[in-house]
């Protein structure tokens, strides 16, 4: 069983030894903490906090203990049921509330959940008050608040329609072009809560022909839910044998879009945001963020248009504070994460498919077609186990030393960048072990260089 504490909430596998999994006893102890966080740092007895989950089997039973003990802190809960992360993100501004929890874990399979945590932007928490968090559940030494303070449940209206409504008042959305370009659609939501909002945004852009794989949100996943190409080979024969002009899919918690081409072929998660880039650019001149891992080709377009690519550490949290600091127009994570500040400072799947289907009904080109407008890179991602009592921040701090005379960047781990290719190695927060990236203008290249890399590191943790 597994249990997994960080800055940006706690998730794990459901049920066991309490400290050890994803327990009862832990839901109650962390939302406890969070709230006795978000009342002192307001400074206010009375709060409001919006919860919603995705369609994993376990979101009622969480839902239950997360909104019981948030009432019992003294907070009013606003409960929006079924709801993507985005969606609960603007439902905490709507609301004027003073922060939100998303029960999901992601692209972790059925059996793990999730605590994420909100502040009152409907911002997921910074790296300082995750850890205020996590040392207030580690004391326990939180009070409830008696019977007469007790908070209040709100049974919310349905937020999709909100949600969809402000994606279709975008002025970058482009309803006539998309409704006139009859497009066929396929949509994979593995079975969560995706399945209910992607098909009713997809109407209400006018794509009348919208083919559904596992879009009924019963939770039970019917592949591995993360979105990546060994996953999809089942929406790429659907979107090949239904004449489907593009595949969508999504994760559970739908802040993460791949595209599937017309051919069955995939677009790139990685290009998700370039190809979104890239249309929000052509119209707008500004700046773009991604995290250190994501594909060069986010700068080769931003350059493209004149404006300058800057690189934040990876998390969520990490390029929203970059895109902040810039003033982006546009950004995201190379997961097929796009974070646009027009709707929210947070990844929306769904607002990626209005202005990616307003990108090429506007462009009136096949979906693989765009995609050999941009740059040619290929990734290549690995682990490498570290034996016990290896530090890998000396690791890291030799690579870095190693390669001094290229572009280092120490950000988030060390990052080298050459000429044509780069690596990306960072450790990991909860194993022992460094990730490394590459990238390149060839699989061959990419995966070379990582092999390259692999040894050094092994070679040094000797």
């Amino acid at each position: 069983m597994t249990l997994i504490k960080s800055i940006s909430g706690i998730r794990g596998t459901v049920g066991g030894v309490p400290g050890d999994s994803l327990t009862p006893i832990d839901i109650v102890r962390f939302t406890s903490a969070y709230a006795l966080f978000i009342r002192q740092s307001l400074g206010k007895d009375s709060i409001t906090i919006v919860v919603g989950r995705d369609a994993r089997t376990t979101g009622d039973m969480v839902n239950q203990l997360v909104c019981g003990t948030l009432m019992g802190m003294g907070a009013d809960v606003v409960c929006l049921g079924l709801a993507t992360t985005p969606t609960v993100e603007m439902a905490v501004t709507a609301e004027h509330a003073d922060g939100g929890i998303i029960l999901t874990a992601s692209h972790n399979p059925g059996e793990w959940n999730a605590l994420k945590l909100l502040n009152q932007r409907g911002e997921f928490l910074s790296a300082r008050e995750g850890e205020m968090i996590l040392k207030m559940a580690e004391e326990e030494n939180i009070e409830y608040p008696a019977a007469a303070k007790v908070g209040h449940f709100i049974d919310s209206h349905d937020y999709n329609p909100y949600h969809i409504e402000k994606i279709l008042h975008l002025a970058e959305v482009n309803v006539n072009a998309i409704q006139n370009a009859g497009f066929k659609v396929a949509v994979d939501a593995v079975n969560s809560v995706g399945g209910i909002i992607v098909p009713e945004l997809l109407y209400a852009l006018g794509v009348k022909a919208v083919v559904k794989l596992y879009c009924e949100p019963s939770g039970h996943f019917p592949h591995n839910p993360e979105p990546l190409p060994e996953h999809l080979s089942e929406i790429s024969e659907v979107v090949r044998t239904h004449g489907c002009d593009v595949g969508f899919v999504v994760d559970p918690d739908v802040d993460r879009l791949a595209i599937v081409n017309e051919d069955g072929s995939m677009f790139g998660e990685e290009y998700t945001l370039v190809a979104i880039a890239d249309y929000i650019l052509g119209r707008e001149k500004g700046n773009t963020v991604s995290n250190l891992s994501s594909t060069r080709a986010l700068r080769d377009v931003t350059e493209k248009h004149g404006g300058i690519y800057q690189a934040a550490a990876v998390g969520e949290v990490n390029v929203v504070a970059k895109m902040k600091e810039c003033q982006a127009v546009i950004g995201g994570e190379g997961n097929g994460g796009i974070i646009y500040p027009p709707l929210h400072y947070g990844r929306d799947a769904l607002v990626g498919i209005a202005l990616f289907l307003s990108l090429l009904a506007e462009r009136k080109t096949k979906c693989s077609a765009l995609r050999r407008q941009y740059p040619a890179y290929f990734m290549s991602k690995n682990k490498i186990q570290l034996s016990k009592g290896i530090n890998p921040d000396v690791i890291l701090k030799e690579m870095a030393s190693r390669y001094a005379s290229f572009q280092v960047n120490t950000l988030d781990g060390v990052k080298i960048d050459f000429e044509k290719e780069w690596v990306h190695m960072r450790k990991s927060n909860t194993e022992p072990i460094i990730r490394i990236y590459t990238e390149a203008p060839t699989a061959q290249a990419a995966a070379a260089l990582a092999e390259k890399f692999l040894g050094e590191i092994r070679n040094i943790g000797r």
